[in-house]
């Protein structure tokens, strides 16, 4: 298996799990907090992996942490939810598959990278077949629930591009950079649920099982292989991967829930998968100009270059060379992200039950 293929897979492991939260959230977590369960699916997580890690930030990288926290978690979470209780039918995870399109744009802009024709036909395809899918007859276009979804979806795809445009520090792995986000972003989410939602709610067994899944599963490994993926491979065929969300959730509805898919939905399935696989095909061309970025060079290579003898001033220029060439690949570390799946009530409630079973309803990431 070639490394293009093990980052590929890795990276579409993070939507996948985004996909379980429909279902953890609907028969595990008390119902009517969202705000709270974004909190307690954030904050913990990015905690824990600040402990592991034992790396802060320094310098510049304190607000730009909290800039690229807000982007995918603080800002995120509450509008993607905000959208899922004021849009029926799934309309929320349409505009949540818009984000490779999005991405493909500011990408474009700030990095350089030029999609190809096949990834931007992906692009269209994906959300195409994720609107068969989960879209009812009865969805709606409620004006705020619009905005909050594609505003939520469009500060993730720049929170997506700023981390592929910042990159990490030097010696910082991807487990200690994804830390200051999450923490950023729960501690963000935290006052709001406070003042809209009021005090955290009881935790019984099942929620605590819950909670530590879209934790430890969904959050922490998730968004480090989304990051992760967000670095190494070409800005747009990561978002593509998004969709994978939406379909994860609506096939564990099928599965799990007994919840029927039409021939319609089965189509849908089809297009958005084919889509998917498509847009990570396409391997641009030897040359071809993808980013403006430089490209990592380790210090050994930088060193066999430099001329025997050299002065003190040259060695500091490549020195600071080096530097500037840590991309936003280096200094990656295994490791274990369109935005978390988030849970649409049905019109005839506030929010989710445990129990009562309803059409499939999500939305990506």
């Amino acid at each position: 298996m070639s490394r293009r293929t093990a980052d590929l897979l890795a990276t579409a492991t993070a939507p996948i799990a985004w996909g379980t939260t429909y279902l953890v959230t609907s028969e595990l977590l008390p119902p009517d907090r969202p705000l709270w369960s974004g909190t307690l699916r954030a904050l913990p997580a990015g905690l824990l992996l600040l402990a592991l890690t034992r790396r802060r930030p320094h310098g510049a990288w304190w607000w730009r942490a909290a800039v690229l926290g807000a982007l995918n978690i603080g800002a995120f979470f509450p509008l993607l939810f905000y959208a899922a209780y004021r849009l029926p039918g799934g309309t929320a995870a349409v505009l949540g598959a818009t984000q490779p399109l999005l991405v493909a744009g500011l990408a474009g802009v700030a990095l350089g990278e030029r999609p190809r024709p096949p990834v931007l036909v992906a692009a269209i395809a994906a959300p195409l077949g994720v609107a068969l899918v989960v879209l009812r007859p009865d969805a709606g276009a409620d004006l705020l629930g619009v905005a909050a979804g594609l505003t939520g979806t469009a500060a993730m795809a720049a929170g997506l591009v700023l981390t592929r445009r910042w990159g990490r520090p030097a010696g910082v792995g991807t487990l200690a950079a994804t830390s200051w986000q999450l923490t950023a972003g729960g501690l963000l989410i935290a006052p709001l649920a406070v003042a809209v939602e009021g005090t955290p709610p009881p935790v019984d067994g099942p929620a605590l099982l819950g909670y530590a899944w879209l934790g430890l599963v969904g959050t922490a490994a998730a968004y480090a292989l989304w990051f992760r993926g967000a670095a190494r491979l070409p800005l747009a065929q990561v978002s593509v991967l998004g969709a994978l969300s939406p379909l994860t959730a609506a096939a564990l509805g099928w599965l799990a829930l007994g919840q029927a898919l039409s021939a319609t939905q089965l189509a849908g399935f089809a297009l958005a998968i084919a889509a998917t696989v498509v847009g990570q095909l396409d391997t641009p061309p030897a040359g071809y100009p993808r980013s403006r970025l430089p490209a990592p060079e380790s210090t050994s290579a930088a060193n066999s270059r430099r001329p025997a003898g050299g002065s003190p001033v040259a060695a500091a220029r490549g020195s600071v060379n080096r530097c500037a060439a840590d991309g936003p690949a280096a200094s990656d570390s295994p490791s274990i992200q369109r935005t978390s799946s988030t849970v649409q009530p049905s019109p005839g409630r506030s929010a989710i039950s445990r129990t009562r079973r309803s059409p499939t309803r999500v939305s990506s990431s």
